[in-house]
């Protein structure tokens, strides 16, 4: 694609501050799981757990999930999502392997919650790391890669995944989709990585056209005010994408990234932040800084989702493997811990449509292998 640009935008960008937390959008977060009580000890596979919550592996990496459907679970499972069917649900996971073998694969669930078939949606890729649903029923698996891309699949395995270049070519990470203005939020997994903005085509239905439209880079200004800047070079043919607008503000690894009620929440693993950007007044928050904390319970902050009853939780890679809620006041509270997998990380947490079960993998396993990648689900009184 050209010769890109080099060269670190830290030297000629202001970084991104903590700002205080407003009551209005704190006061939004959830505190329900704040009160489920201690993590118990591990049970038979392995995952410390709250009283009343049970565990089950649904699929291990390299064998088939369903006996005769023809897939075999993916290596290293990452970021996902859940998506309602007719008569189930859906959750679709990446696979981060690079040299082309990567790409995203799904578990169908029926109605009872039983695992009735698995099949790949999107092959051939690259270090598929998180992405993130679309409001109009469609995965984004995006590539962390420095040339990597956004694809839209299908979640059914129907329809052919389809490359997105317009949203950007960089080490993407993390998409979240505001369902109102469909804009898009991007997260990049660098250093001096940005915070983006993909505004579509509209085709004045309720799927707009992803294949054009307006990428921008955020600068957050005093007060925690961000103004957006067009980026005019999507595909970075000429200047990496990073570079092109020399106002906006990096951030130190963007991670995962997740819509709710006017917010996007990401986290940066650099620092150890949990943002909140509140779409309606355009201002960005912290809502968790592992500085604040002598003995931070979060810290490797990575995947995030949203619980039904607005807890903000995050999966750690690294730390000591627990996805956490983040509650009022920067506080912390775990939600589980799995053991012994030392030399993996927790990915992927997403509930199915009720609310009341959670998914998530353990990226590499027991043993750091991307073969022996696990993929769980809880059940419990999340919502009780």
């Amino acid at each position: 694609m050209g010769v890109l640009a080099t060269g670190s935008a830290l030297s000629r960008c202001r970084e991104a501050t903590p700002i205080e937390p407003r009551s209005p959008l704190n006061e939004r977060l959830g505190s329900h799981l704040g009160k489920l009580g201690p993590l118990r000890p591990p049970d038979e596979n392995s995952v410390r757990l709250p009283e009343g919550f049970t565990s089950r592996v649904l699929a291990r990496s390299s064998e088939e999930p369903v006996r005769g459907c023809g897939y075999r679970w993916h290596a290293a499972p990452d970021g996902a999502a859940v998506f309602p069917t007719d008569d189930g649900w859906i959750y679709v996971s990446n696979c981060e392997v690079g040299g082309n073998k990567g790409g995203a694969g799904a578990l169908r669930f029926n109605s009872q919650g039983e695992v009735i078939d698995a099949y790949s949606v999107l092959g051939g890729t690259t270090n598929n790391c998180a992405g993130g649903p679309t409001p109009w029923g469609t995965w984004l698996s995006c590539e962390e890669t420095d040339q990597g891309c956004v694809w839209e699949c299908d979640p059914l395995g129907e329809k052919q995944a389809i490359v997105r270049p317009a949203m950007g070519v960089f080490k993407h990470e993390a998409a979240a989709v505001d369902p109102v203005r469909h804009d898009i939020y991007l997260t990049e997994d660098r250093g001096d990585g940005l915070f983006y903005r993909f505004r579509p085509q509209s085709t004045g239905g309720e799927i707009p056209d992803l294949s054009g439209g307006r990428l921008e880079a955020a600068e957050v200004t005093d007060g925690g005010k961000v103004v957006w800047h067009q980026i005019k070079n999507p595909g970075g043919q000429v200047q990496v994408t990073r570079m092109q607008v020399p106002q906006a503000t990096p951030f130190k690894g963007g991670e995962g990234a997740w819509y709710h009620d006017e917010v996007i929440y990401f986290t940066t693993k650099g620092d150890e932040r949990v943002w909140a950007y509140d779409i309606t007044d355009s201002t960005i928050t912290v809502i968790y800084d592992d500085d604040d904390h002598d003995d931070a319970e979060l810290t490797g902050v990575d995947n995030v989702t949203v619980s039904a009853g607005g807890d903000v939780i995050v999966a750690e890679d690294g730390g000591d493997n627990q996805i956490v809620a983040v509650l009022p006041g920067r506080k912390t509270a775990p939600v589980l811990q799995v053991i012994g997998h030392d030399l993996s990380e927790i990915a992927g947490p997403v509930f199915d449509p009720s609310g009341t079960r959670l998914y998530f993998s353990s990226q590499r396993g027991a043993t750091g292998h991307s073969e022996d990648g696990m993929t769980f689900e809880i059940t419990g009184p999340f919502l009780a």
